[in-house]
């Protein structure tokens, strides 16, 4: 099952167990139930501290792995291979003993919740969003025998999916009842079971001394900033709803120059780690919800007020909130959200197997999504808006080279249909005629373009009339002191590259402003402590 590399780099890892795992194996005669069983024994082989039993469990194939010191439990069912194999190596380590990176007060939180928790996540192995919350989930059952958790490869167990009607990953259900849907952090999922983390959180956050540079935003353009400042010396923050923004739902990466190819979760790892390696403050899962000047009584320092009711203070403010996927605003369509309506064909396109669905946007974006998941389904319908396809030329070819998608041009999408329950179609005008028409579909798929994070400051300060924040080339808004950076400003190119250049430009702007309004001087980038103490 496991070729020799991939077996040597397991063998390595696995010299970390310090307690016996039992390997819980529910097998059939099926090729996937094979595949799985002689998963199990290559692991088997690799590990004097792993054993292998075979049992009649609820769902087949399925593997659970079980500390029998701790009683502990977390579960796959199906080939937890493609992106869930880092899940199953993780949830070895964590099973036989190997310590979680989770701080002690997140440890702690995880072993004192009350009640019994199973929980059950359904995935696609394309998803790539999938391996973070199957991990956290993970996470938590190996520290707490009353928390379970099952990976369920949705593709492999359709009946279950059709009952519960889930057309989005990963969807998570708790006790049997929905509980979440799409990317969640572990964080989230504790404020959700603890309801009075989040209050202790804002509590944590308000009594936090000024900064000289918070950034609000996680994405690249965040990270970058972040790090820049810090290696000034400044009290930097970083708050942001969730690190890695748009790039965590990217599944390739191929213009990020110096690495020819990478992916998205991976590269908001290694920014992650990278801002880890430097004196800031990150606080995730906040979200900005406004930002005012608290004027010269108060040293010039800006004030960000978060959802939560928290409030930050700091000398200088960089905004790199980022941008997310345009949605149709059409009828429909947030009825539907979840229930056939979607935004990532690498997570939700396996669940459409065999089914007809649509793509809408005729750009780089919708082009690769026709063409996979016309790899996955029975047929795909692009629309397009314009009169031509925007996307690159060999896109085009390739797309039109397939024999089961097709393209329309000059359609406007007005309507999205469904049953109550799940899409069952779209209604789009012909441009050029006038002609109404209706698509019987099992999904849709939304591609086209991006919309910047900065509702929440209109009136604020100076945006495009397409809600851009408005820079100069020093990153700086129509607000001295307050600075933007990435695809949440005006610039012409949304690309990761672009976005980390222009937060590094940003914190460097940020760094020479204070530099001209400081009571004390910020000599080689030594940090003005009395301006903070005082303040």
């Amino acid at each position: 099952m496991l070729d020799t590399n991939l077996k040597n780099q397991l063998q390595t890892y696995l010299q970390n167990l310090k307690t016996p795992v039992e390997l819980l194996v529910s097998a059939d005669v099926d090729n996937k139930s094979l595949e799985l069983r002689r998963l199990a024994e290559d692991i088997v082989s690799l590990s004097p501290l792993v054993s292998l039993k075979a049992v009649d469990g609820e769902r087949t194939p399925a593997m659970t792995l079980v500390n029998p010191q701790s009683n502990t439990r977390i579960s796959f069912a199906g080939l937890p291979m493609g992106h869930e194999f880092t899940s199953l190596v993780l949830a070895l380590l964590h099973s036989g003993g190997h310590p979680t990176k989770l701080g002690d007060e997140q440890i702690a939180q995880i072993r004192e919740l009350p009640g019994t928790y199973r929980f059950e996540t359904y995935v696609s192995l394309s998803c790539q969003n999938c391996p973070d919350v199957v991990q956290a989930l993970n996470m938590m059952a190996a520290i707490n025998p009353n928390i379970t958790n099952v990976m369920i490869d949705g593709a492999l167990f359709q009946d279950e999916v059709n009952e519960r009607n889930i057309m989005a990953v990963p969807s998570v259900y708790l006790n049997g009842e929905p509980f979440a849907q799409g990317r969640i952090s572990l964080a989230e999922i504790l404020n959700k079971l603890d309801t009075k983390a989040a209050s202790r959180k804002a509590e944590a956050i308000d009594a936090k001394a000024p900064f000289e540079v918070l950034v609000v935003g996680g994405g690249p353009a965040g990270a970058a900033a972040a790090i820049y400042a810090a290696r000034k010396g400044l009290r930097t923050g970083i708050v942001a709803d969730k690190f890695g923004g748009q790039v965590a739902e990217t599944v390739g990466i191929e213009n990020f120059i110096s690495v020819q190819a990478t992916q998205g979760p991976k590269l908001v790892a290694n920014l992650e780690a990278h801002v880890r390696d430097y004196e800031v403050d990150i606080m995730d899962n906040q979200r900005a919800m406004s930002l005012a000047s608290l004027g010269q009584t108060s040293q010039g320092l800006f004030e960000l007020e978060l959802a939560s009711g928290a409030k930050l203070r700091s000398r200088t403010v960089l905004l790199a909130t980022g941008a997310r996927w345009r949605e149709m605003n059409v009828p429909g369509e947030q009825e539907y959200r979840g229930k056939g309506v979607a935004y990532c064909p690498h997570c939700d396109g396996p669940l459409f197997k065999g089914k007809r669905v649509a793509v809408i946007g005729g750009g780089n974006s919708g082009i690769e999504a026709a063409i996979d998941l016309a790899n996955l389904v029975e047929h795909v319908t692009v629309l397009e808006f314009d009169a031509r396809l925007r996307a690159d030329e060999v896109l085009q070819r390739k797309a039109q080279s397939m024999g089961n998608i097709k393209i329309i041009t000059q359609a406007q999408t007005t309507e999205v249909t469904g049953d109550g329950t799940r899409v069952n179609g779209l209604n789009y005008t012909d441009r050029q005629t006038g002609a109404s028409h209706h698509l019987a579909l099992a999904g849709i798929f939304v591609q086209i373009g991006l919309v910047p994070n900065a509702e929440w400051l209109k009136g604020t300060l100076e945006l495009t009339p397409r809600g851009e924040i408005l820079v100069d080339a020093r990153g700086q808004t129509s607000i001295p002191g307050v600075f933007a950076a990435g695809d949440v400003t005006d610039s012409p190119f949304k690309q990761i590259i672009i976005a980390m250049g222009s937060g590094a430009t940003a914190s460097l702007g940020a760094f020479d402003y204070l530099i001209r309004h400081s009571d004390e001087s910020l000599d080689k980038g030594a940090a003005p402590e009395k301006d903070v103490e005082a303040a």
